[in-house]
């Protein structure tokens, strides 16, 4: 039943898939926002988070199919996926290491520039 789901190469469902799950997360994490579902607000960020997630991984898998029948397409999309992938990683590394209290050393990093 899911063997063909995950060829990614030849069908862009799932792709189409993770990117309407991001969409509904980030739908809940509107909804989160809401005075009467105060109770619930703690999970709001996480919703969002994950909302990205599946938005960011879902066009990564959208990129495969268009890498094979739309190389055209796959030229034009490829900075934004870059892009994207920055600035998931700037989230992640907010939310990780908390911003100013915590850094992480990177002056190995600016040594090889």
């Amino acid at each position: 039943m899911l063997e063909g789901l995950f060829d990614i190469r030849n069908d862009r469902r799932l792709g189409m898939y993770l990117y309407r799950m991001g969409f509904g997360a980030w739908l809940m994490y509107l909804v989160l926002g809401a005075p009467a579902l105060h109770t619930y607000h703690h999970y709001r960020t996480d919703c969002g988070l994950l909302s990205f997630v599946l938005m960011v991984f879902g066009f990564s898998a959208a990129m495969v199919y268009d890498y094979f029948h739309h190389p055209a397409q796959f030229e034009i999309k490829k900075k934004w996926l870059f892009i994207s992938y920055a600035i998931l990683a700037g989230v992640i590394y907010f939310l990780e290491f908390g911003g100013r209290d915590k850094h992480l050393d990177l002056h190995w990093f600016l040594q090889l520039l």
